[in-house]
């Protein structure tokens, strides 16, 4: 069963709740089978909310495998949707008073039986996707820093669905095992492929070495095509599996192969479009209360209004940005780091709702930014990861971006070395991955992640 598969289950059955809550409902209430026009008349209405309900559930990472189990953080996020959701159907029939049914105790009991069946089958998918559902069977051929990140993926998120067997050393080099594969057998050149593959069922074979540089890999691996076995590039499954591109093992033929922009002109020209129109609509909205935040800026501390540095654009292009100044004046401007003394009260108010951002839709207008992108760095440090971090540069192929495919990461990254490394890796993923749904997913997230209030 595939990633994508459990989560349009998990959908659909979603759905089926929504709607056997709400007739269970109508049968408790009215004591009997309720007739037709009794279940029609609440339908329209219930159905409306139910799509807002699920709307709020794929904000919340209701249907991200990486949450959707038993957890602390789970019960966090339903407990805040089903908050929101009632708060919000209340208000929706307190508005609309032409609606001819009584819903206060209708909904009341409605969430009630929606949530007792919900956490029910919750608790059944993920017990049955632990133990009983059949998992992908990976064996990985080689072993390297990225097969070590993908095995403590697989130990802390069950919901994966994969299950690795065993690791064949080709270089027989017992030393680099670390403890992190404690508990996976593994083996060296000297065991029989075929015959382990056979023995573990394996259905995917994960190739962490090039076998093209070992005839006798390659010929044994070539053994294994009668077993119906997928192979997969180590940094093709980390991609899809962790949602970054793993810079450590790729090369030059890989930018050339995946970063070809030219199949991009029609998406570029269609998210430039957009980008305007957006950005228009937003300065008309927002311009009026720029004057409200600028006075409460200049209030609680002396400086400017609107903080400006240069950064790099697409291309290694300078441009100013634009943002509200949400530190004491006087500080320096360098990155911040969680609970930073420079920042003002009302700046992290700014900062965690991203109102500090608004003025970036003017660098949008002029074309130097994007609404969705890799966020733009400062010369005089882009001028020093390009000669610590490999394909650095390749991060500036496309325009900057507001919000990103790292910063709906869940992981907030500071500007260390390895946090920038991660960083760029999210970010190559996003320039080889980039299309109207990918934009549209980090587009909700930010959403999520603004209502959260987690902005820094």
């Amino acid at each position: 069963m595939n990633n994508r598969f459990k989560k349009i289950l998990l959908l659909i059955v979603d759905i089926a709740i929504l709607y056997g809550a709400l007739y269970l409902t109508l049968i408790i209430r009215s004591l009997s089978i309720p007739e037709y026009n009794y279940v029609s008349i609440h339908l329209v209405p219930f159905s409306i909310l139910f799509i807002f309900w699920l709307f709020v559930f794929y904000l919340s990472e209701m249907y991200n495998l990486n949450y959707a189990i038993n957890n602390r953080k789970f019960y966090y996020l339903t407990l805040r949707s089903f908050l929101i959701c009632g708060l919000f159907s209340a208000v929706f029939f307190y508005v609309t008073p032409n609606i001819l049914i009584e819903p206060k105790t209708n909904l009341i009991l409605f969430i009630i039986i929606y949530g007792i069946l919900f956490f029910s089958w919750r608790n059944i998918f993920n017990w049955l996707l632990k133990d009983y559902i059949p998992k992908e069977q990976i064996a990985i051929i080689g072993y390297n820093k990225q097969v070590e990140q993908i095995i403590v993926e697989f130990k802390e998120i069950a919901n994966l669905g994969f299950e690795i067997k065993f690791i064949y050393l080709v270089n027989e080099d017992i030393k680099k095992i670390e403890e992190s594969i404690s508990g996976i057998d593994c083996y060296d050149s000297s065991s029989n492929l075929v015959v382990l593959a056979k023995k573990n069922h394996i259905t995917n074979i994960i190739l962490a070495t090039d076998p093209s540089n070992s005839e006798k890999l390659s010929s044994i691996l070539i053994k294994c095509l009668p077993l119906k076995i997928n192979f997969f590039s180590l940094h093709h499954f980390y991609e899809n599996v962790t949602g970054k591109v793993p810079v450590d093992i790729i090369n030059t033929t890989w930018f050339l192969e995946n970063l070809t922009e030219g199949n991009k002109k029609i998406y570029d020209s269609f998210k430039r479009i957009f980008d305007v129109i957006v950005s228009l609509i937003i300065l008309g909205i927002s311009f009026p209360f720029w004057i409200i935040i600028g006075i409460i800026i200049k209030l609680e501390s002396k400086g400017k209004i609107l903080f400006t540095q240069t950064r790099i654009g697409k291309n290694d292009e300078h441009f100013v940005i634009y943002k509200f100044r949400t530190m004491h004046n006087g500080y320096d401007f360098s990155p911040t780091e969680k609970d930073d003394i420079r920042i003002t009260c009302f700046g992290s108010f700014l900062r965690k709702t991203r109102i500090d951002e608004t003025p970036q839709v003017i660098n949008i207008l002029k074309g130097e930014m994007s609404f969705i992108g890799p966020r733009p760095e400062r010369p005089e440090l882009v001028k020093v990861l390009e000669t610590q971090i490999p394909y650095y540069n390749e991060r500036m192929l496309i325009k900057p971006g507001i919000t990103g495919w790292d910063q709906t990461s869940s992981e907030y990254h500071s500007s260390s070395y390895k946090d920038t490394l991660e960083k760029l890796q999210y970010d190559l993923y996003y320039i080889k991955k980039r299309s109207i749904f990918l934009d549209l997913n980090i587009f909700l997230k930010t959403i999520n992640t603004i209502l959260s209030r987690r902005g820094r």
